[in-house]
């Protein structure tokens, strides 16, 4: 019995994937809810696994657009398993044996080139001339560029030439040099061209515009080596800079609730609840997972819950639904090594918080000048709806909160606020 696998919807909104990678070869034995394929979504990349035991058959190829609901592969759940080696295969292998002496010979005929007058085995011309080789249309215009199809890397089956890959070849200009001068044409997943979608949309869309500050981390510095060792081995968790971030973006959020809102139409929606995404690296490029009703969180369940979401972003467990919905984003380009940038929105949210590196720096403290960690904030924001007095009373906001950590996020009491 053949059980055909369709698409499942990974999640709301989303009509379509794009087949990434096959896990598995086409009349492979796959085990039930076993990987046999990487998809991309517009919004994540995500497995699919076998929905039974069996031989499969593969309905689709890498680069392929599949409809939400069609089939994809088939999966035989009465093929037999592959086990050890049957009497049909001993004899055969008895067979191999007894044909030893002759096989150095059979080799040596096989690597000799036919001749011109000899007929060629249809299977192995079919094979030649797909591989390497380039269509009529595309040798043309390789023809009038003066190149071969040696110069060019095939994008079709089996590295076939297509008339778009001679279209796009570059031939060489004047002499070479010694060093390489090779390229590599690979399409963009479904996911990084929707990103790229969201991020032109984002600045031809909205009335974009940037806010710049700096903060002092001593206090924070001071606080982390003081407390991260009871920290961790109470909680099992480090004691981050995230946590910090999160709560004093969301006192500034109470602040300044504008910030917290997003356009529809004619219409501004504003939220009461904080949802705050952040930016992590996964193996498929950055991700944007949401820390839910943050302001319900202290130090140890934003840790946690930071700590939770990167390790699924890693494994590429990730879920649509962990992505979505969120009503601000903090981006750390610091870990990367960033000084200063200016970060896209995240539609249809209207602000971005960018952290940057720390770097010890020269500043005036109570009018003389010391060397302390800095940082610089940047914060985007769509100045349709957000004027440049709520833009920067938030950055002061959050510069405040992260240089009077006690006072303004723990209340005057580090060690109930650290739960220690």
């Amino acid at each position: 019995m053949a059980l055909e696998m369709k698409v499942p919807s990974p999640g709301e909104s989303i009509t379509e994937v794009e087949i990434a990678t096959w896990l598995v070869k086409d009349g492979d034995y796959v085990e039930k809810d076993q990987a046999v394929a990487e998809v991309d979504s517009d919004k994540a990349t995500l497995e699919l696994p076998a929905e039974a035991s069996g031989i499969i058959t593969l309905k689709a190829e890498e680069g392929d657009v599949i409809a939400v609901g069609d089939v994809v592969c088939l999966i035989d759940t009465e093929a037999k398993k592959p086990g050890g080696i049957d009497s049909s295969e001993k004899k055969e292998s008895k067979k191999e044996d007894s044909k030893e002496k002759e096989a150095p010979a059979k080799a040596e005929t096989k690597k000799e080139a036919p001749s011109k007058s000899s007929a060629p085995d249809q299977k192995q011309d079919k094979k030649t001339y797909a591989t390497g080789s380039a269509s009529p249309a595309a040798k043309k215009i390789l023809d009038e560029k003066g190149m071969t199809s040696k110069d060019v890397k095939g994008s079709g089956r089996d590295g076939r030439i297509t008339k778009q890959d001679a279209v796009s070849s570059t031939p060489s200009m004047g002499t070479p040099g010694t060093g390489s001068r090779g390229s590599e044409r690979k399409k963009l997943s479904m996911l990084r061209r929707k990103v790229a979608e969201r991020l032109v949309s984002a600045k031809n869309e909205t009335a974009m515009l940037t806010t710049f500050n700096e903060v002092d981390m001593s206090p924070i510095f001071a606080l982390r080596s003081q407390y991260k060792e009871q920290f961790k081995e109470k909680h099992g968790v480090g004691l981050g800079f995230m946590s910090f971030f999160t709560l004093a973006v969301v006192r500034a959020l109470e602040l300044y609730p504008d910030v917290n809102s997003m356009i529809d139409g004619d219409y501004m929606v504003t939220y009461d609840f904080k949802d705050i995404s952040i930016a992590v690296s996964g193996p498929k490029g950055l991700m944007v997972p949401v820390i839910r009703n943050a302001e319900n969180l202290n130090f140890r369940g934003v840790e946690n819950e930071v700590k939770r979401l990167a390790l699924r972003a890693r494994d590429g467990k990730i879920t649509v639904d962990e992505m979505t919905g969120g009503t601000f984003t903090i981006s750390n380009g610091g870990v990367f090594g960033s000084m200063l940038s200016t970060p896209i929105i995240n539609p249809p949210q209207s602000a971005i918080l960018g952290m940057h590196n720390i770097v010890e720096r020269a500043i005036v403290r109570d009018g003389g000048i010391v060397v302390a960690p800095v940082m610089y904030l940047a914060l985007s924001y769509d100045h349709r709806i957000i004027d440049g007095k709520e833009s920067v009373g938030f950055l002061v906001a959050i510069k405040e909160a992260l240089e009077r950590p006690e006072e303004l996020l723990m209340d005057n009491n580090v060690k109930r606020a650290l739960e220690l």
